[in-house]
């Protein structure tokens, strides 16, 4: 029998009006559902604001959560993505700037040349690391981080076990980090 997921037992309290257990279901999950949002939306502020409506959400219907149906981060990953795409099929989502003043006026957020620079040498670094890891390894971790899976998830998308699929992200990640390491 598997312990207990600590996120079902949050959501379980958060569904009897449980504030604290709530403010703690937000630091643990707050940050990987950001992450999925700013995938999804491409801008901070969109995410920022539709993870709010999220966790509105999330605590109206907790106490609707069922853990045999999904796991409690695809749970609240699915709210998250729902209202990701409600959100940019939201009509009139950008400001028209006939005129041109808006952008003209904008402070430019993107970084200077030397930043640039290192941004690019640290992405070329992250590529050569990424190809000298096993297939497997690379394409979980990819799946992982760039698309947002959990590791039940990459087992479920990799048809493998699921501490198979854990081992590969863990040992990819250790020698990405060696990898990476030997170029500082």
């Amino acid at each position: 029998m598997s312990a207990p997921d600590p996120l079902a037992d949050l959501l379980s309290a958060c569904g009897r009006g449980d504030r604290a257990a709530f403010g703690r279901l937000y630091e643990a999950t707050s940050a990987k559902l950001f992450g999925v949002a700013i995938r999804i939306l491409r801008r901070e502020d969109w995410a920022e604001e539709v993870l709010q409506d999220c966790y509105v959400s999330i605590w109206s219907h907790a106490h609707g959560y069922r853990p045999g149906l999904s796991a409690p981060m695809t749970w609240m990953t699915s709210i998250v993505r729902n209202r990701c795409l409600d959100w940019l099929r939201k009509p009139g989502l950008e400001v028209i700037d006939e005129d041109g003043s808006v952008i003209d006026n904008a402070p430019s957020d993107n970084p200077g040349p030397l930043a640039e620079l290192q941004r690019s040498a640290d992405a070329s670094a992250l590529a050569r690391c990424l190809q000298a890891l096993e297939a497997r390894q690379r394409q979980a971790i990819a799946l992982a981080f760039y698309d947002g899976l959990s590791h039940a998830e990459l087992a479920s998308h990799m048809r493998q076990p699921l501490g198979t699929v854990k081992t590969w992200v863990r040992r990819g990640l250790l020698r990405l980090k060696a990898c990476l390491g030997e170029g500082a």
